[in-house]
C-alpha cells in the first residue's frame, strides 16, 4: 500500500485551492494548480529520461520557482533529490554526484558554464533537464542527453504512477566531513513529515501565511519552508541570496511580501537588527521569527525582540541527521541576561537525552552528550556504513533495537527541563549557520604542495558565530594568504574558505605532539 509522501502535500493543497499562489520569486510565480501540473510533467520527463524509483537526481540551479518545481518533480518520479550548492567548486560537486551515483541533473541555463566543469571533474551525469531552456540545447559532452522546456511541455500533467512508502528515501543532504570529503545524510519522507507536521501544528500555519525561503536548498532549513507551506496551503516566498548582505533591503523585502513566518540562521537576524533600520512598528506582518543553525547572541536577540514585540520567537535545534529535534519558545529577555538561550525540549514523536562520559543518563545540571531517537532520525550516510555505525547507535540506556543518533553536542538540562547547548565534543563548528568540519578545511589546505603544517581555528564572532583563521607552516617563503584563499576556493564552498591566514615557522605542539590549538586560539584572540 502506498504511504503518504512529501509531494502528496502539494497535491492536497492543489485540490483544496488550485488558484492560491504557491511559490513566488523575483521573476515568476505559480499557483498550487500550476505547480502541481508542472511538477507532474517534470516527473514524467524524468521517467522518460531513464530515472527509476530509488534513483538519486541532482538539483543544480539557484533558488527559484523552477527549483521548487524540480524538487516536487523528482519526488513524484519516485527518486530522491540531492541539492547541489550552485556556487561550490566543480570537484566537490563531482565527488557528491559520484558518491551517490547521480546520473541526471535538473538545472538551469544560468549554470551552463559549470556543466562541462562537472563532467571534466569526473561527474557520472548522463542527462540534463534544463527547466528554463526554451529549446533543446547542445550537451556539455558526448554521450550526455540535454532536454529543455519542449520535452517538459509535451509530457502529461497528471501524476505518474509510483508506488512508494513513507520510509523510502526522499532526499540526501551533503554536509561537511572530517575526512576532507562531504558526507551524504539520507532522509526519508517520514523523517521530514514528522518535523513538518509538528511545525504546522506548533506554529499554527494556515493558507493566509507567507513563509520565507531564505536558506539555500542544500541547507536543511529549507525543509520547513517548502513543506510546511504546502501543508498549510500557504505561499512560499523565495528570498534572493544577495538580500542577506543588504539588511535594509531585506527589511523592505519582508514588508513588501507580507511575510508572516521567517526562518533563518541568527547571523542574518543579527545583521537585520544592527543595520536594517528597524524600529517598533516595522515588519508588522511577522507572526513568527524562527531561527536555527547557531547560537543567537543574547544581546542581539533581545534587541530584535524589542523592536518586534508582536512576533513570537522560537529557537529550533537539530543536526541534519535528525532534522529539528528540539525547540524553545523564547520569553521576554531581561536586561541582565547574558547567557545563551536554551535549545529546549523534544518535538513530538522524538526523544532526546544526555549521556555522561561514564555512560549513564545525565541528571539535570550534569553535562552530557545529546542523543536523539524518533522518526526524524536519518538512515545514515550514503555509501559509508562505518561512519553510519559510529554515529547511529543502539539506544545506550533503553531497548537495543531502538536506534539513536549521537550528536557530539554537549548539553546540560536546567531545572525547567530545557537543554542548554554547551559546545562540541570535536572540532566541528558553526559559521553563518553552516555546520563545518575543521578537518575538511585542513585537508584542502594540505592539498597545496607548499603547506607543511596547518591548523584552522574558529574565532568566536557575535554576528556570524565563528570566523575562520588558518595557521600555516609553509615550505616556501613566498607562499601568501591570497594564494591559499584562491586555492581553497577551488575545493571548498565560499563559507568554508578561511578569512585570515597567519604564517609561522612551525605550529605549537602539546606534550603529546599534537598541534596546540588552544595556544593558537589564545594567540588569535589577543592579536
Amino acid at each position: 500500500m502506498r504511504g503518504f509522501l512529501l509531494h502528496h502535500l502539494l497535491t492536497e493543497a492543489a485540490d483544496q485551492d488550485s488558484a492560491a499562489l504557491a511559490v513566488v520569486d523575483p521573476r515568476a510565480a505559480l499557483t498550487y494548480g500550476q505547480l502541481e501540473r508542472e511538477s507532474n510533467r517534470v516527473a514524467h520527463t524524468l521517467r522518460a529520461a531513464g530515472v527509476h524509483p530509488g534513483d538519486r537526481v541532482g538539483l543544480f540551479l539557484p533558488k527559484s520557482v523552477e527549483a521548487i518545481v524540480g524538487i516536487y518533480g523528482i519526488l513524484k518520479s519516485g527518486a530522491a533529490y540531492v541539492p547541489l550548492d550552485p556556487f561550490a567548486p566543480a570537484p566537490r560537486l563531482a565527488y557528491i554526484t559520484r558518491n551517490c551515483d547521480v546520473r541526471c541533473l535538473i538545472t538551469s541555463r544560468e549554470k551552463e558554464a559549470a556543466w562541462g566543469e562537472l563532467v571534466a571533474a569526473g561527474s557520472p551525469i548522463d542527462s540534463l533537464l534544463v527547466l528554463d531552456a526554451e529549446r533543446d540545447i547542445a550537451p556539455p559532452a558526448e554521450g550526455i542527453r540535454c532536454l529543455g522546456r519542449p520535452a517538459v511541455a509535451a509530457a502529461p500533467d497528471t501524476p505518474p504512477p509510483a508506488e512508494a512508502i513513507s520510509e523510502d528515501l526522499a532526499y540526501i543532504l551533503y554536509t561537511s566531513g572530517s575526512t576532507g570529503q562531504p558526507k551524504g545524510v539520507m532522509l526519508s519522507h517520514l523523517n521530514a513529515l514528522t518535523f513538518v507536521r509538528w511545525c504546522h501544528a506548533y506554529f499554527g500555519t494556515g493558507a493566509a501565511d507567507r513563509l520565507s525561503n531564505h536558506a539555500p536548498l542544500h541547507f536543511d532549513l529549507t525543509i520547513l519552508d517548502i513543506y510546511v507551506a504546502a501543508l498549510a496551503g500557504a505561499r512560499l516566498v523565495v528570498v534572493p541570496p544577495e538580500m542577506s548582505v543588504f539588511p535594509i533591503q531585506l527589511a523592505r523585502f519582508i514588508e513588501e511580501h507580507g511575510i508572516t513566518v521567517w526562518y533563518s540562521v541568527p547571523s542574518v537576524l543579527t545583521l537585520l537588527v544592527l543595520h536594517g533600520g528597524l524600529a517598533p512598528g516595522r515588519l508588522a506582518s511577522l507572526r513568527h521569527v524562527i531561527f536555527a543553525g547557531e547560537v543567537f547572541p543574547t544581546k542581539h536577540l533581545r534587541s530584535l525582540m524589542r523592536v518586534l514585540p508582536h512576533a513570537q520567537f522560537t529557537n529550533l535545534y537539530g543536526p541534519t541527521e535528525t532534522n529539528v529535534c528540539t525547540y524553545y519558545r523564547v520569553p521576554a529577555l531581561s536586561d541582565d541576561q547574558t547567557e545563551p538561550i536554551p535549545i529546549g525540549r523534544a518535538i513530538e514523536d522524538v526523544e532526546v537525552f544526555a549521556i555522561t562520559d561514564g555512560g549513564r543518563p545525565a541528571s539535570p545540571g550534569e553535562v552530557g552528550e545529546l542523543y536523539v531517537r524518533g522518526t526524524t532520525v536519518a538512515y545514515g550516510y550514503w555509501g559509508d556504513p562505518e561512519k553510519t555505525a559510529r554515529g547511529f547507535l543502539p539506544n545506550p540506556v533503553g531497548p537495543a533495537q531502538d536506534r539513536t543518533y549521537r550528536t557530539g553536542d554537549l548539553v546540560r538540562q536546567n531545572a525547567e527541563g530545557d537543554y542548554l547547548f554547551l559546545g562540541r565534543r570535536d572540532h566541528q563548528i558553526k559559521s553563518r549557520g553552516y555546520r563545518i568540519e575543521i578537518g575538511d578545511i585542513e585537508a584542502s589546505l594540505y592539498a597545496h604542495p607548499d603547506v607543511a603544517e596547518c591548523a584552522v581555528i574558529p574565532i568566536p564572532d557575535e554576528v556570524v558565530g565563528n570566523r575562520l583563521k588558518a595557521f600555516i607552516a609553509a615550505r616556501s617563503a613566498s607562499l601568501a594568504g591570497e594564494e591559499l584563499a584562491r586555492f581553497c576556493a577551488t575545493l571548498l564552498p565560499k563559507y568554508m574558505v578561511p578569512e585570515a591566514f597567519e604564517f609561522l615557522p612551525t605550529l605549537p605542539k602539546t606534550s603529546t605532539g599534537k598541534v596546540d590549538r588552544q595556544a593558537l586560539l589564545s594567540g588569535a584572540a589577543t592579536a
